[in-house]
């Protein structure tokens, strides 16, 4: 199955492509392959709907690139100290939505401490054990420069090991 994780923001929106497929020599075993990851950047200078514009292009663009079967995004957590930065992602993440359901991919979400149990076996983990999970398993020889990056990868894997065992 190919698995595109997205971790959505108005700034820097994280992607990261894998592919599972079984291994014929461990049967139990998925193997992970990286297909592609990166950013989708914007700037802040730049008027709300010119950035939202380039994050729906961008993530229109990495679907006909990519083809994949699932889109993964991590579920909206509002904080009410926050609440225009949970609107600046809301807009963010609904042009994602309209892209993954203009493209007939289906959509799933999954919470923070889903994904983070997911990966680190542990809800309360943090970005940087998370990180640091995600190039282990996906053997990078440095860290990716964003975080957002291994986020992005932390959802498609999480969805990987979540999938294993609903069958």
């Amino acid at each position: 199955m190919r698995i595109l994780g997205i971790d959505p923001a108005l700034s820097i929106t994280g992607y990261g492509v894998i592919d599972t497929s079984a291994s014929p020599i461990r049967l139990n075993k998925n193997k992970i392959i990286l297909l592609e990851a990166g950013v989708i950047k914007t700037q802040s200078s730049q008027p709300v709907q010119e950035r939202l514009e380039k994050i729906y292009n961008g993530v229109v663009d990495l679907i006909k690139d990519v083809l994949p079967q699932v889109m993964v995004l991590e579920k909206l957590f509002v904080h009410y100290r926050h609440p225009t930065t949970a609107y600046l992602l809301g807009q963010a993440r609904g042009v994602i939505c309209l892209a993954s359901a203009q493209a007939k991919i289906p959509l799933v979400e999954y919470s923070a401490t889903r994904v983070k149990k997911a990966i680190v076996g542990q809800g309360l983990a943090s970005k940087q054990q998370v990180q640091r999970m995600v190039a282990d398993l996906l053997k990078f020889s440095r860290l990716p420069k964003y975080l957002d990056v291994t986020d992005a990868l932390a959802l498609a894997i999480a969805h990987s090991n979540i999938m294993k065992f609903k069958i």
